[in-house]
């Protein structure tokens, strides 16, 4: 490769780092405990005992669930009911309307053998305020996006630092840390292995990153193409005054895609939905099938199921990003790895910064020591 192109690489990388470093230590600090929240959460709540349930006594239904909920949170209606995947507990989201802000909506969770209560809003705490700066830094949408930006700009950083990092390491052995040489020398030398070494990882979660910020937009491209033409039929239909069983509902849609669970429904006239129908999406029922989910119509009056289909490509590569972004598909051992992946990229972050504010005690760029300026990996590079 020729000088030029080297040194067209090495500006891309530069300015590519410089825009998105910030924000990327962010996400990276952010991500750590989010890695373990599941853990991190049973540590700041304690074991939270399910209500015990008398002996020979029915197990409650869905409709019971809803009941307690509706209950607790008197003028709202059921907007969504999503399943535990570990214990027996349903979670209910309700709303003054179907289209209710995030603000307005209330969420608790219910014992399903039981119908009581096990968790109210109450409960959300710092995870709840780390998973927002990470996710949108509280700007809704707009913060999605901009975090999407910033993740597809680390993404162009890390090839062009891939690009840059070859001509670099003709004159050194991989691995080589120049320990007897200056402090930036150093870090510079920690700064390229870690950012060789961690390249991959780096490229996965950058890229699933910026497809979980596109959640929104897919979901609504879905709505417009998908879920438009199967809810054609019912278009004009209003919202049914009274409702056909919720567990009729869900075992009707289990029925139709045997060897499946139920993972949430939503309610007539939310964004998951019709104004007609209950809407009750599905996962496969093993590990390697779990994140393929597909929805299935529900005649909210009747009961009878309207349309079934999978989810287009688009949708599935949404899904399957979601638990690769934060590795929480393979136990703690996978988190353990990931948490570790973090902490290099938080390492390879901020030793860019600090390469770009020491960059004036270098020659500059085109003399015999320039190119100790070439950063591989993402981070800032001068």
């Amino acid at each position: 490769m020729s000088s030029g192109a080297v040194k067209a690489w090495y500006l891309v990388h530069k300015w590519t780092s410089l825009v998105c470093t910030v924000f990327l230590l962010m996400l990276c600090i952010t991500g750590l405990p989010l890695i373990f929240h599941e853990e991190i959460d049973h540590l700041l709540e304690g074991e939270r005992p399910l209500p015990a349930m008398e002996a020979g006594a029915p197990s409650k239904t869905l409709e019971d669930a809803l009941d307690t909920a509706l209950a607790r949170f008197p003028g709202t209606i059921p907007l969504f009911m999503s399943f535990d995947e570990d214990q027996p507990v349903v979670n209910v989201t309700t709303g003054p309307r179907p289209r209710s802000t995030v603000e307005e909506m209330n969420f608790i969770s219910i014992h399903r053998p039981t119908a009581e209560p096990v968790r109210t809003p109450d409960d959300e705490g710092v995870m709840h305020f780390i998973l927002q700066l990470h996710t949108d830094m509280f700007l809704g949408l707009g913060g999605e996006l901009f975090l999407g930006f910033m993740g597809f700009l680390f993404f162009v950083a890390i090839v062009s630092g891939v690009v840059v990092y070859a001509p670099f390491m003709r004159k050194l052995r991989f691995g080589t840390v120049r320990v007897s040489r200056n402090s930036r020398a150093k870090w510079l030398d920690t700064h390229n292995l870690l950012g060789i070494v961690t390249l991959m990882w780096a490229s996965v979660v950058g890229l699933t990153g910026v497809v979980n910020t596109l959640s929104t937009p897919l979901v609504d491209l879905w709505r417009a193409d998908q879920l438009s033409e199967m809810v054609a039929p019912y278009e004009d239909k209003p919202v049914p005054t009274a409702f056909s069983s919720l567990d009729g509902a869900v075992a009707t849609a289990m029925s139709a895609a045997p060897g499946t669970t139920p993972q949430f429904v939503a309610f007539p006239g939310v964004r998951f939905s019709s104004n007609h129908h209950y809407a009750v999406w599905l996962r496969g029922a093993t590990p390697a099938t779990k994140q393929l989910h597909t929805p299935a119509l529900i005649d909210a009056e009747t009961g009878a199921l309207t349309e079934m289909r999978s989810m287009p490509w688009y949708m599935t590569t949404l899904r399957l990003s979601q638990p690769l972004h934060f590795g929480d598909y393979g136990g703690l051992p996978m988190k353990i790895l990931w948490a570790l992946f973090d902490i290099a990229a938080i390492v390879i972050l901020g030793s860019g910064l600090y390469l770009w504010v020491a960059r004036r005690s270098l020659p500059a760029p085109g003399t015999r020591h320039a190119h100790e300026e070439l950063l591989p990996q993402a981070g800032p590079a001068e």
